[in-house]
């Protein structure tokens, strides 16, 4: 079975073969942020596909963010190409989960803790985060946590 970096690269050897500028930048950049994870530290080490998947998420959650920066400055063509690479990333992450699989883990999650109203937050997300770690943004998490907890 061949591991997720070994994908990666495979990949990047096809993009590259077939000249796909957009997918091969983009593969080039993450590889780059894998090798930089396994010598950050004391000793250099190989990163498990978990580990992986955490720095694709990163540099997936970059290309959020630039494309939103880019958006609000004024610069569609810019952003448009964070969201593309954005896309690119995607299809080497897990399936998120959707609004309602989301709530429904968040609710589990409240009535286990017993958990009521907003202060309560800090307990239900150290319940919740092992749950969705890698299948949901932290951001969308954390709202629904909250929504959950306001209704409370």
């Amino acid at each position: 079975m061949t591991t997720l970096k070994e994908r990666l690269r495979d990949d990047l050897t096809a993009a590259i073969k077939a000249r796909d500028e957009l997918r091969s930048s983009t593969l080039r950049l993450t590889l780059t942020a894998v090798n930089r994870a396994e010598v950050a530290g004391k000793e250099k080490r190989e990163l498990s596909d978990a580990e992986v998947v955490q720095v694709v998420q990163g540099e997936a959650k970059k290309r959020r963010d630039a494309a939103t920066a880019f958006a609000d400055a004024g610069r569609p063509e810019a952003a448009e190409r964070e969201q593309a690479e954005g896309t690119v990333l995607a299809e080497y992450l897990p399936k998120q989960l959707s609004d309602e699989e989301l709530a429904a883990i968040v609710a589990e999650a409240v009535a286990e803790s017993g958990a009521s109203g907003p202060q309560a937050m800090g307990a239900v997300m150290k319940v919740v985060r092992p749950k969705v770690a890698g299948l949901a943004e932290g951001g969308r998490v954390s709202a629904a946590v909250k929504a959950a907890l306001a209704n409370r």
